[in-house]
């Protein structure tokens, strides 16, 4: 078959450029195409660990999914994680780099630049396709000079757009219309159409609409996709609050720290329809449940002094009081130990912090990060069952306590003498439906129906390719790219 690529761009930031390159990922390879997804550069604080140990965002980790393939650094070159407002730790094909405040990273995009291009070539040799994301929107006029996440790169890379655009936010033909004016002639010249994503309606209510945009742009209308209710695609970064529990349900408890990390861990309890699950924003009380989860963090020794400013740590030892279960993942594991210890500066200033005390164990952040895919067990209750995930953290801590989780050959994490408090480094805990109900089991959930959270994705990537297939000509785009890429 013969190659071409193709890159995603949106209006702004949440506008479906992630879910898009997912669905044409999933569409194409059902074609018989060999597809590869590609974003220059990322900022997020949910990562993926490659198999070679890497780090990368995790709406591309699910775009290679989608593609059947083994996610590489090479898919996401360039991560930025925040860890203050100004300030983010800076990855380089999978590899932590440095801390940058946001100037100094500026400056220093010219530099990545042959990083990234050095990526992207590198995926022509399990790709004839590479569908790659943009990042927030082309137009942003203050970040346009050095940019190497969306025009910037389509002009070095020689690579044709496409525009999407969010019409259940509103004013979509203004984002499109507005979006494309803002951009040079020759980056205009990539732009070989445009896509109106997350429509609810009639979508013959549009028709003047599209054919004046048509005419103002010379930019045709792709297709306009529906709003899907109900679909499952990991997030890029934003947490997603929607229910699906009702009636009678098990009540679940994740504080929301200011630089909470892979919140996607709570995916699957946030789609069983017998948990219901709530995050708790700043200024907001914990309110009664049966299990606290401490999510990991960026930036340990910061959230958990925020966490003691709104009084969530006397909260939750009420709750063990009570008689209520509390499990730490990564960086909470770490939060529920007894010290936290930077002493070189890994994560801010360098110092000590007393942890919440109900963990026998401390921790000290050293310069490596521990990057890894994970496999193992869980012995819990009685029983034990297959476990498996992926390790991202900077912290090494000496447990002195029982250690229930094992893999990778050694043991890891810890539990209170009380039975009541339980951490572990594994990240994806709830993934896997027998890991799930055992971890619930523990909490005091008798019925747990643990969901099959990587079934759910796969279910729902096949609809979403399905419904690119209905409303946007493929082989019409095809074409266009082919001879576009030449």
């Amino acid at each position: 078959m013969k190659r071409f690529d193709l890159m995603v761009q949106g209006t702004t930031s949440d506008a479906g450029k992630s879910t898009l390159v997912a669905g044409l990922c999933r569409a194409l390879v059902r074609r018989g195409h060999k597809v590869a997804p590609f974003k220059p550069q990322n900022m997020a604080l949910n990562s993926a660990v490659t198999a070679d140990g890497g780090e990368i965002g995790r709406a591309q980790a699910a775009q290679a999914v989608a593609c059947g393939i083994a996610p590489t650094v090479h898919m996401n070159p360039v991560l930025l994680k925040p860890n203050s407002d100004v300030g983010a730790q800076v990855i380089v094909q999978g590899q932590a780099l440095t801390n940058m405040q946001a100037q100094e990273y500026h400056q220093h995009k010219p530099k990545l630049l042959a990083k990234v291009l050095e990526s992207y070539q590198q995926l022509h040799q399990i790709a004839d396709v590479r569908l790659i994301e943009g990042a927030g929107s082309p137009a942003e006029i203050n970040l346009r000079d050095r940019d190497i996440a969306n025009m910037g790169f389509a002009e070095a890379a020689d690579c044709p757009v496409i525009i999407v655009a969010d019409i259940d936010r509103g004013g979509v033909f203004a984002h499109l219309y507005g979006t494309l004016k803002l951009l040079s002639p020759s980056e205009q010249a990539r732009v070989k159409g445009f896509v109106i994503n997350r429509f609810r309606g009639d979508p013959k209510l549009l028709d003047s609409g599209l054919e004046w945009l048509e005419q103002q742009t010379g930019v045709p209308v792709l297709g306009v996709l529906p709003y899907l209710k109900g679909l499952y695609i990991e997030a890029e970064d934003a947490i997603e609050t929607s229910q699906t529990a009702v009636g009678q349900q098990f009540k679940v408890v994740v504080p929301g720290l200011p630089r909470i990390s892979n919140h996607t861990d709570f995916d699957a309890l946030r789609l069983n329809p017998k948990v219901d699950l709530q995050f708790v924003r700043p200024g907001q009380p914990l309110p009664a449940a049966d299990l606290i989860i401490i999510p990991g963090s960026k930036s340990v020794r910061a959230d958990l002094a925020a966490l003691r400013v709104e009084g969530w740590d006397q909260q939750i030892a009420k709750h063990l009081r009570y008689g209520g279960k509390v499990l730490g993942i990564c960086g909470g594991l770490q939060m529920l130990g007894q010290t936290i210890s930077d002493p070189d500066g890994i994560e801010g200033e360098p110092g000590s912090s007393e942890g919440l005390g109900f963990l026998p164990l401390t921790t000290v952040l050293k310069p490596q990060k521990q990057l890894r895919q994970s496999s193992g067990s869980l012995a819990l209750c009685g029983q034990t069952v297959a476990i498996s995930g992926y390790e991202i953290h900077a912290g090494v801590s000496d447990v002195s306590g029982p250690q229930p989780f094992r893999f990778n050959g050694q043991a890891d994490g810890a539990i209170s003498a009380d039975n009541q408090v339980l951490g572990t480094y594994l990240h994806g805990l709830f993934d896997l439906p027998e890991a799930a109900d055992l971890l619930l089991q523990w909490a005091g959930q008798t019925d747990a129906a643990a969901v099959d959270l990587r079934a759910l994705q796969q279910q729902g990537l096949d609809r979403l390719a399905q419904t690119i297939e209905q409303h946007i000509d493929l082989d019409k785009l095809i074409a266009r790219l082919v001879a576009a890429n030449g």
